[in-house]
């Protein structure tokens, strides 16, 4: 008789098992996962009160009109447009995360869904789906949107601003349209442009494209789709166009040259005229500071100059710096009046403060990862990634002016305020969030709760 073998013994989920760690104060220490309802994104509940504030997420899913490939029985594409931007600020940049956060009971408040009672999160495959969803007019849609919601974030219409634009470099690891070979960074990359309000570090518009330099007809046609729409809600506020010696470009200059209310100041590169009309100043600058004392001079020039491809002469300011390891000179070209000083120092000098923009976009909230194939996706995930922009720096912005909160760093505000431990409990009529005790910026957390809690339902 041949005997039957037993069934294979289920495995014991030893993950909830109790287990020691080292002694604490002559004491035996246990450890086990078995605290229930526990989130360390406590602070994601603030983003919650900051997004309905701003409507981000209606405002954006206003702009997909065929929701049926995005949308799910369980999942608005509402919802999971709110989900991606309170993860990416969080720092969950990946769609994958959304598979890890499908139960999280902060997570699920966030998005209006009771902590342990309420359905689970969307997962990774619906969220690339969502991704993939706006065709290429809901994207134009999309990158409108933001730039309405850079113009409805002021209380009443300003009397100038400042428009910082430069691209930045995404590395391409895979094959995506529109990647192209840069020998500067020797890689395929993207080489998306980023435009800020050189003011207030204010996003206004994020654009995805290949990995080349900007052409003076492409940085032209920029500039006049993004000014045509803040002009629809200033008509008389005045610009001022900002950026490096990549947009500096004829066509670029003649074109704010036309719009009354705009002006720019950009730089310029270096050639032997400019070379020869500064040569007097140069020369008398070296003599000066070898026959002194002083390690580094510093002078200025104002210039009238037209190249060879411009269709009329422009003001340019000369900055010469003498140092013991020599003279170096720097232009820019501008269509301000003013002291060269002035307007190098003070106006064009200021734009390096969007350096600091973009990396808080790219590095601090993981902009760069623009790793799907169609370029639509890409710049679909730009557009959440600003999302998450906004969200943080509308958080930052209602900290006290004089705390050092209001001068955070987005992953210090993310360490500080979203990465706190929480636990909930889901009664019949009310949900009870447990904050840390020991939280030490408790004080800051429930300010800034109390800010934002009348946008709540």
């Amino acid at each position: 008789m041949i005997g039957l073998r037993s069934a294979t013994p289920v495995m014991i989920e030893d993950t909830l098992l109790p287990f020691d760690l080292p002694s604490v104060a002559r004491k035996k220490v246990s450890v086990a996962f078995d605290g229930g309802l526990l989130s360390s994104n406590g602070g994601v509940l603030l983003l919650r009160g900051v997004e309905r504030r701003l409507g981000l997420a209606a405002r954006l899913a206003g702009c997909i009109k065929d929701r049926r490939k995005a949308e799910s029985i369980l999942h608005s594409v509402e919802e999971m447009l709110r989900l991606r931007m309170f993860a990416i600020a969080a720092g969950y940049e990946d769609a994958d995360d959304c598979d890890a956060l499908r139960h999280d009971p902060v997570f699920k408040m966030a998005v209006g869904r009771a902590p342990e009672t309420g359905d689970p999160l969307c997962s990774q495959p619906t969220m690339s789906r969502l991704e993939n969803a706006p065709s290429r007019i809901e994207i134009a849609r999309l990158m409108t949107a933001m730039i309405d919601q850079f113009c409805d974030s002021y209380c009443r219409a300003p009397g100038s601003i400042i428009l910082d634009i430069d691209d930045t470099f995404d590395a391409v690891h895979g094959q995506q349209q529109m990647s192209l070979f840069n020998a500067h960074y020797d890689e395929r990359c993207f080489l998306p442009i980023h435009i800020y309000e050189g003011g207030s570090g204010k996003p206004v518009a994020m654009i995805l494209r290949e990995g080349k330099t900007p052409s003076g007809t492409e940085v032209r046609t920029i500039l006049k789709h993004v000014v045509a729409r803040i002009r629809r809600h200033w008509p008389k506020v005045h610009i001022l166009v900002r950026g490096d010696g990549h947009y500096g470009r004829p066509e670029a200059m003649a074109w704010c040259e036309e719009i009354p209310g705009i002006d720019y100041v950009f730089g310029l590169p270096g050639n032997s005229v400019l070379d020869a009309m500064t040569r007097p100043v140069a020369d008398a600058l070296c003599v000066e500071r070898a026959t002194g004392a002083a390690p580094t001079l510093r002078r200025f020039a104002m210039l009238r100059y037209g190249a060879r491809s411009w269709n009329k002469q422009r003001r340019v300011a000369a900055r010469l710096e003498a140092t013991t390891l020599g003279l170096d000179i720097r232009y820019i070209v501008t269509s301000l009046a003013g002291s060269p000083d002035y307007l190098y120092e003070t106006v064009y000098c200021a734009r390096g403060q969007a350096e600091n923009f973009i990396k808080l976009h790219k590095a601090q909230l993981a902009s760069d990862r623009t790793s799907c194939r169609d370029p639509k996706a890409n710049q679909f995930r730009l557009i959440l990634h600003t999302g998450a922009y906004w969200l943080l720096h509308s958080l930052r912005a209602a900290a006290p002016k004089r705390s050092a909160a209001a001068r955070m760093e987005f992953n210090s505000l993310r360490r500080r305020l979203l990465k706190i431990a929480a636990r909930v409990t889901e009664g019949a009529a009310r949900i009870r969030v447990w904050l840390p005790t020991a939280c030490p910026d408790a004080a800051l957390f429930k300010l800034l709760a109390g800010c934002f809690a009348a946008a709540g339902p």
